[in-house]
């Protein structure tokens, strides 16, 4: 789903548009669409780069993503799997491989993929979104919590992470809650589910375990804004 309003500085706008992990970001000269599926290509014309964690139907479209590409020329980023898999419909220079430690730079906005504990997929990744005014975003895609997430936490000081509650293998409110605890964010936004009593469920945790976190409950295609505070 595309964004038409442009946050101020300091801001960053999101929109969750799956019941999986869905997302479009929007800094003030960038615009990232994550893992899309179920999402009509014209809605998403004005995007910047493109972001695949893992080859799973409900992250990785091919064509869908090919036609987002033939629309708005945008940079695609994916992690080995999904990569090998779009070389076939997406011109080499605009496709970007990357494995967890790699940044890659969209403008003045950084791209860094982390390491994500989905046991599933191929070659899962996470990705860490730094706009350029230094608001942080951590993109968990299916993960599991692991401990190496108290560390990514520590070291990015994140505004807001997108926490995974369920569908995929082995997550709940209660993991997602572990992921939250571990990265420590000032924001943090359950996804990745289609029940709302997961949400409610995560959102009860995170009030009783983390009462100084934000809880930003989303519904889907509705736009939210979250602010750094400087």
């Amino acid at each position: 789903m595309s964004i038409e309003k442009t946050p101020g500085k300091n801001e960053i706008l999101f929109v969750w548009f799956n019941r999986y992990a869905g997302v479009t970001i929007k800094t003030p000269s960038k615009t990232f669409v994550i893992d899309p599926v179920d999402v009509r290509p014209k809605n998403l014309q004005k995007v910047d780069a493109v972001l695949i964690s893992h080859e799973h139907y409900d992250h990785l479209d091919q064509s869908l993503v090919a036609e987002i590409h033939k629309l708005s020329q945008c940079m695609i980023v994916a992690d080995p799997t999904s990569a090998k898999r779009l070389r076939n419909v997406i011109p080499t220079e605009k496709l970007n491989e990357v494995q967890p430690g790699l940044e890659v730079k969209v403008g003045d906005v950084s791209v860094k993929a982390e390491r994500c504990n989905h046991p599933p997929a191929a070659t899962p990744i996470s990705f860490v979104i730094t706009s350029e005014d230094g608001v942080k975003v951590f993109h968990t895609a299916d993960s599991l919590p692991f401990p190496e997430m108290a560390a990514i936490g520590e070291r990015e000081k994140f505004d807001v992470v997108f926490c995974t509650v369920g569908i995929a293998p082995g997550t709940s409110p209660e993991t997602g809650l572990e992921i939250a605890r571990l990265t420590k964010p000032k924001v943090a936004v359950p996804y990745h589910t289609g029940s709302t009593a997961d949400l409610k469920r995560f959102s009860e945790l995170l009030k009783r375990e983390m009462p100084k976190t934000t809880c930003l409950i989303p519904e889907m295609g509705k736009i939210y804004q979250v602010s750094r505070k400087v």
